[in-house]
Parts: C-alpha cells; sequence; structure tokens
C-alpha cells in the first residue's frame, strides 16, 4: 500500500512511489505534491522552487523536422549538455512560428551533449508538422521534478515546501497548500497578509511588497525572523 493510504507525507525515497505530480489532499485542508529535489538536499520548512530553466534549451531548433503524429522528436540543443530524463513529466513548448501554440507533456528523452541532437518521447502526439527552420521550440522540466531551495532573487516559481529534510535527487511529498511551517526571512505581519520569496535568506518567505513577487501563501500565525511561524500555503497545482 502507498505511502499516501497511510497519509506518509513525511517520508523520502530514493526511487519513486508515484507519478511525479501526483496531488494528494488530506483532511487538515493540506495539499501536496509528489516531488522529487535536485542535485542539492532540501531542508525542512524551507521553500523550494521549480528547476532553474536552462537558456541553452530554450528557442532551438528541430533536428529532423517532426511529422504530424510523431511522438519521438529530435531537437538540437544549445552549449549544454542535457542528463537522461531530464525533461521527463516537463515540456516541450512550440512557442512561435509553425505549430505555434501548442504545449507537449513529455514520457522521457535520452541524454544529449552540448550543442548535439536529443531525442525527446512526447505523451501526446505532434498535430501539425513542423520545419526545420523552426527555432522557436522550448524544453521545459517539469515543475516538480528536480525543485531547488528558493533563492534571493524572487525570479523562480514557487514549488512547495517539504515536512522533512530530503536528500539529493530523492522524492518526497512538497506541500503547496494550507497550513504550513515556514522559514521566516523577516518580520511575518499581519495575519492575512500576503507572502512571497524570501530576499535575503534562500528558502524563507517574508511579506510581499511589490506586484512582480510570486504569491507563497498568507500569514496563518504571525512570526518574526529566523523563525518558522504558519503560513497558509496557496501555490498554484
Amino acid at each position: 500500500m502507498s505511502e499516501v493510504a497511510f497519509g506518509r507525507t513525511d517520508k523520502t525515497s530514493a526511487v519513486a512511489a508515484h507519478q511525479l505530480g501526483d496531488v494528494y489532499r488530506d483532511g487538515n485542508g493540506r495539499c501536496f505534491v509528489y516531488s522529487k529535489a535536485g542535485a542539492v538536499a532540501l531542508g525542512r520548512g524551507k521553500l523550494a522552487v521549480q528547476p532553474t530553466i536552462v537558456a541553452n534549451h530554450i528557442n532551438m531548433s528541430f533536428a529532423v523536422a517532426p511529422t504530424a503524429g510523431d511522438t519521438k522528436i529530435s531537437i538540437t540543443l544549445g552549449a549544454t549538455a542535457a542528463t537522461a530524463d531530464q525533461y521527463k513529466d516537463g515540456f516541450m513548448v512550440v512557442n512561435d512560428g509553425t505549430g505555434e501554440g501548442r504545449l507537449y507533456p513529455i514520457e522521457g528523452n535520452i541524454s544529449a551533449g552540448s550543442a548535439g541532437t536529443i531525442v525527446v518521447y512526447l505523451k501526446e502526439a505532434i498535430d501539425t508538422t513542423g520545419a526545420l527552420s523552426q527555432t522557436n521550440v522550448d524544453l521545459v522540466a517539469g515543475k516538480w521534478n528536480g525543485t531547488v531551495i528558493s533563492a534571493t532573487d524572487q525570479a523562480d516559481c514557487p514549488a512547495g515546501v517539504p515536512l522533512v529534510a530530503v536528500t539529493a535527487a530523492y522524492f518526497y511529498w512538497s506541500q503547496t497548500g494550507g497550513p504550513a511551517s515556514v522559514l521566516a526571512d523577516e518580520t511575518l505581519t499581519p495575519v492575512g497578509g500576503v507572502v512571497t520569496i524570501g530576499s535575503a535568506v534562500t528558502g524563507s518567505v517574508e511579506m510581499l511588497d511589490g506586484v512582480a513577487e510570486p504569491v507563497v501563501g498568507e500569514v496563518m500565525l504571525a512570526g518574526v525572523d529566523t523563525e518558522y511561524p504558519i503560513v497558509n500555503l496557496q501555490i498554484f497545482v
């Protein structure tokens, strides 16, 4: 029986027990998403964010022009290598030109060297025949595949808060909704105030004071800098 059947959202594992992105809601108003940590361990009660976008894996060209119905796609990488299944449960996006306006979920991918050809396996078939001249193909990792501790630039998409310390590359349940104990970067007040990614301490939250800052949740129990008060998480799933 799965960990979720026992409510064990405080457990981690080296091998996946569920599909990344699976959602679980408990009887206490909390929401969790099955996730995998990136190359660096995560701390309990510290905010994690989506994997860093690889700049050289954006606005690429097809290595072989896809045909409508294809689920195996070849793309010419930019000057950054890709590891096997780096984009599993992520997305291929055609953001402009022929076939624009379509996002395709990814089943997996083979590894490829810098400026090499990456083969990507899609969960849904290509619906528009592409062209080699296409230069607007993006690869984006799944939000919960390779999560990293939040940086202080406030320029990332929140992915949740682990209930326990998570070993690098381990699978875990990331809390995205409901009451959670989260590291404070400053005094969190008033109750009901909106919090965002902390700008001074990694993995923390602070009061939102700019329209461009991502929403993490709202203060449920006021707290002070370096402590772990309660935040009612409201991270999009």
